[in-house]
């Protein structure tokens, strides 16, 4: 690292820290503070969607996943425009109509307060959970470029972070993230170029060797669900974009942010249009990577070197002085724009979902000066997640994700989806399918996770059920968890009678309303 690299990512982080200081003294009410007052253009909740979905993830894990194998993980954001271009009309004014704050507001006015205590906790719990895992890679990374100690990495980003969502609220984190999406976006055009055009023979000989080697492929596509392949990805994919656009708070959030109905909209389609081509941008990185290492005359990778390492390798030794700043703290930026949204969306979810419960005469500046020590304490947590992250290892780290959304998520889009589509569902047939989704998972997850009980080295099933064993691919357990809730649910609420759900509740009522 040269000096002046190290200059132009110390600027990026006082950068993080200044926008925090600029909006401060705007942040007098909790409207302001978690959603911008209602007064953010659509252009920018937008990019600030999109800033969001990609964060560090996208920027080390894809390249990462493309390099060893091919584009298969990117099925699943192919997924989000083809389900919600359809859909966004419909969530979008369901929750500026139903809710103040808290998406889960929602899942209490249809489903009663355990609905909501549960959907909001299985949010927390995952997002704390993503936080970790995205506070590993982006400080793994920076560890190697920079060679200071990743906790202490760990450490000031996460200051950083605290410092920038507790004083500049959600004006501060979207317009961050418009300037972090563009850092996003320039480095990784600047790194295809880069590799492009830093081979013999340029981007035909690039494309060569990617063909020959089938990696630009989605496959493989035969019918197996015990097998990460096409079909596993595009069922994760389609309950992937209706949990993050329809019941995770980072999103609907930013839904409350715009001016109208109709300037939620259009940032939801900015959002989901941005996000598509930059995935693909970052898988095409790990194509470029594996043709510019494989390519006549090559420069030789480290042996040992993982495919998640190779593309921070890539950063620290091939990029020139000033480029190389310019992408870490391009890296950083991604790591800040998913992390912030994260505190201020638990925050606001402590503030609504319990807080008021408890103290429900409580002025607006009580609820503010509360939600503020829930950033910082959300945001000591998230630290301690990453250290644990870290002294625990980071193998397979993009899997490890998946796989914790799937189990926290708990059958969210599942309660979603009968409480949107279905007038006859009732909160007794709920629980039951809720109940039914608990075991599932429980049984899944026991039947099918290894570990070392004895600390002999010899990784054991932690309850072994022989041929009963859950076998199918593990993005697959939310999706079953998502249906079980569906089905069960809705067949069990004819078991109970109750009235009709209002109909403003529901997609009837919205699409009523439109017309």
């Amino acid at each position: 690292m040269h000096w002046i690299d190290y200059i132009i990512v110390l600027l990026s982080i006082i950068a993080a820290i200044g926008m925090g200081m600029y909006f401060a003294h705007r942040q007098k009410d909790t409207s302001t503070y978690f959603a911008g007052g209602g007064k953010i253009p659509a252009w920018a909740v937008g990019i600030s969607i999109f800033a969001t979905l990609i964060s560090s993830v996208t920027f080390l894990a894809y390249p990462g996943a493309a390099y060893a194998d091919n584009w298969i993980l990117l099925v699943q954001g192919l997924m989000v425009p083809i389900v919600l271009v359809a859909l966004i009309g419909v969530i979008v004014p369901l929750f500026r109509k139903v809710i103040r704050l808290s998406t889960y507001e929602y899942f209490e006015r249809r489903f009663g307060l355990f609905a909501r205590l549960y959907s909001s906790l299985a949010f927390t719990l995952g997002h704390f959970s993503k936080a970790g895992t995205v506070f590993f890679l982006v400080s793994m990374a920076l560890a190697t470029f920079l060679d200071i100690n990743i906790y202490s990495i760990v450490l000031v980003l996460g200051i950083t972070i605290i410092i920038l969502t507790l004083l500049g609220g959600m004006e501060a984190i979207v317009w961050m993230d418009v300037v972090q999406g563009a850092l996003l976006i320039g480095g990784g055009i600047i790194c295809i170029l880069i590799l492009m055009f830093g081979i013999e023979g340029g981007p035909s000989e690039l494309f060569r060797i990617a063909a020959e080697n089938n990696k630009i492929d989605f496959g493989p596509y035969d019918w197996s669900l015990s097998e990460l392949c096409f079909l596993v990805m595009v069922l994760n994919g389609i309950f992937y974009a209706l949990q993050k656009y329809g019941t995770d708070q980072t999103i609907v959030q930013r839904y409350l942010a715009a001016k109208s109905d109709k300037e939620a909209k259009k940032a939801a389609y900015i959002g989901v249009m941005m996000s598509v081509p930059i995935w693909a941008l970052f898988m095409f990185i790990g194509t470029a990577l594996f043709a510019y290492y494989h390519a006549e005359g090559a420069p030789l990778l480290p042996e040992g070197l993982k495919a998640d390492e190779v593309f921070p390798y890539f950063i620290a030794h091939e990029l020139p002085v000033g480029i190389r700043g310019l992408i870490i703290a391009a890296l950083a930026a991604a790591a800040i724009s998913s992390l912030d949204s994260d505190l201020n969306c638990i925050s606001a979810i402590a503030v609504q979902d319990y807080y008021m419960r408890f103290r429900k005469q409580a002025s607006d500046k009580e609820q503010l000066r509360f939600g503020k020590w829930m950033v910082v304490l959300a945001g000591v947590g998230a630290i301690g997640v990453a250290c644990l992250y870290v002294s625990w290892g980071g193998e397979g780290v993009l899997g490890a994700l998946f796989s914790l959304y799937a189990i926290f998520s708990a059958g969210i889009v599942g309660i979603f989806m009968l409480g949107l589509f279905s007038r006859r569902a009732n909160k007794q047939g709920l629980y039951i399918g809720i109940a039914a989704a608990v075991v599932f998972t429980a049984y899944a997850v026991l039947t099918s996770t290894k570990v070392d009980i004895h600390g002999t080295g010899v990784k054991e099933t932690l309850l072994d059920l022989g041929e009963w064993n859950f076998t199918h691919h593990k993005y697959m357990l939310g999706v079953y968890s998502h249906l079980i809730v569906l089905i069960v649910g809705y067949a069990a609420s004819y078991l109970f009678k109750t009235p009709l759900a209002d109909k403003e509740l529901t997609i009837w009522g919205i699409r009523k309303s439109d017309k």
